[in-house]
This record gives structure tokens, sequence and C-alpha cells, in this order.
């Protein structure tokens, strides 16, 4: 990993409104490509707005009209862009998807994975966890949900991973969002050695949905190294130090201090959890 400057984005999408939408996400990436960000990362369906009903009426094929744009936009400013998008599936439930825009004009997407139960009448899951290469550092995305399964942020440090980047559509009603990702967030970044960084939609999207914000940055020691609780619309510009990955994932001599957990693990003692113990549910 190299030394890396992320964005992290915090905002209002209106549901339909997709232009509107992508004109405000443009603003936000010329205003991080004047910061001199590597990557800068937009909340959960950022692009047509968050929505369960309206999601198959809105959803768009990617390649397809916004994607292209995105594409153009994070090849000509030279900026590697992640923003959410309902993708259009086979079935008529799309996928919550994260389009990933690289520098060099390539593209790629992640389609989450793991859904609630209010998601799961209306989207399809994906069945893929991948890793993403740019040009400074490893990364994958979890998208809100995601993040509840560690064994998902375990797997993508294993596959080497440096940082995962975790967009989320996080309404109001959950409660405090910074003391709810603490509880958790400060895990996944600790247990598998690795940064994390999130953000979340931010107020009313048009069709009586209030999401409460927030954008968080934890290092591979738990430690919050940005945060952004304002309430309102922001970019948070952190800068993630490569030696805090590379004494502990590459460096042949280590303490106790830079030990990454993941080497010690013993996967043959695991099996339980390959074996599709669910909970039983009580009807």
């Amino acid at each position: 990993m190299e030394n890396l400057r992320v964005a992290l984005v915090q905002m209002q999408s209106v549901v339909g409104e997709t232009e509107k939408n992508i004109t405000k996400i443009k603003e936000l990436v010329m205003d991080a490509n004047g910061k001199n960000v590597d990557i800068i990362c937009f909340p959960e369906l950022a692009v047509q707005g968050y929505t369960r009903e309206r999601a198959n009426e809105l959803a768009e094929d990617i390649p397809g009209p916004s994607s292209n744009y995105l594409v153009n936009l994070a090849r000509e400013k030279r900026i590697t862009i992640l923003a959410g998008i309902i993708e259009k599936s086979l079935s008529n439930k799309p996928y919550i998807s994260q389009l990933i825009c690289l520098p060099d004009g390539s593209f790629y997407k992640y389609r989450k994975s793991h859904l609630g139960e209010s998601e799961a009448p209306y989207f399809s899951a994906g069945n893929d966890l991948p890793v993403f290469k740019s040009p400074k550092a490893n990364f994958a995305i979890q998208i809100c949900w995601d993040l509840h399964f560690p064994e998902v942020s375990t797997i993508y440090s294993l596959k080497g991973a440096e940082v995962i980047f975790a967009p989320h559509a996080s309404p109001t009603i959950v409660g405090d969002r910074k003391e709810i990702w603490l509880r958790y967030l400060t895990a996944r970044a600790y247990d598998n050695s690795i940064f994390i960084a999130s953000c979340n939609l931010i107020g009313e999207n048009g069709i009586g949905s209030n999401f409460c914000g927030g954008c968080l940055v934890i290092d591979p020691k738990g430690q919050v190294i940005g945060e952004d609780f304002s309430n309102k619309e922001s970019l948070l510009v952190v800068d993630l130090p490569k030696d805090q990955i590379n004494k502990i994932r590459y460096e042949k001599r280590k303490s106790m201090r830079s030990s990454f957990y993941l080497e010690y693990r013993r996967p043959e003692l695991y099996g339980f959890i390959t074996k599709e113990q669910n909970h039983p549910r009580k009807d």
C-alpha cells in the first residue's frame, strides 16, 4: 500500500432525480480532485436515491447512462470514484451495487451480498466478494447491512484488501449513527488489520424517508482517524498512512504491536460456521 488520500461523502439523494444527483456527485468529485484525493466514496444508492418500491423502475444497466458518465469523469479527473447505483438484473429485482470507476477508464461493480428483511422482497443479492486494485491500494466494498457479517471483512482482508469502503443508507430511526458504528466497525478494522472508511446518505429522500448522515474512518488498530457528524452535506478528506498497513502485513520482523492476527488463525477448528449453521427461527 502507498499513502492514500480518501474522501467520504455524506449527501442528500432525492429518489428519481438522477440527473440532479449526478450533478451533485460531479461537483463533489471536482472538490475532491482539487484536494488531491485518490479515492472518493459516495453513499449507498446515491445515484438514483435509496428506494425499495421504485427500485425496479429506476434501475440502470452497467454500462449505462449514469455509469458511463461516471467512468468518463473518473478518467478525466484521474480519480477513483465509488458510487452507489441501482443496477438492473435479469429478474424484476435489481441489485444494490457500488460502481467502481478507476482512473484508467476501467470499471467494476460490487453487488450487495447481504440484504435486510425489508430489502429482500425488492432486490437481488450479489454472490461475489471481489477485491479491487487501485494505483495505491487494494480495497473492497461492504454496503451497510454487509458490515454486520464479520466473515465478509475477514475474507476481504485475507484476499489482500487494505481498505474497506462502507457506503450506507441508514435512516434516522436507527438512532445515533456514530454510536452504532463504533460498536462494530472498530472491531472489523482491528480484528482484520484493515482501514474502514464509512459514509451515509443524509436528509430527506423525497418519498418520506430521512437519513442521518455521518462519515467515519478507522485505522487498523481500531482508532478513529477521521469523522464528520455535522448533520449536513459534506466531504471528509482523510489521509491513510501506508506504514500502518505495511508494518502489519508485509514486514518480516514483527512485534506483538504489529501482529497480523489473521496469520495465526486455525481454520481447522472453524468447520461449524461453514456448514450453514443458521440460527433457528421461532415461528
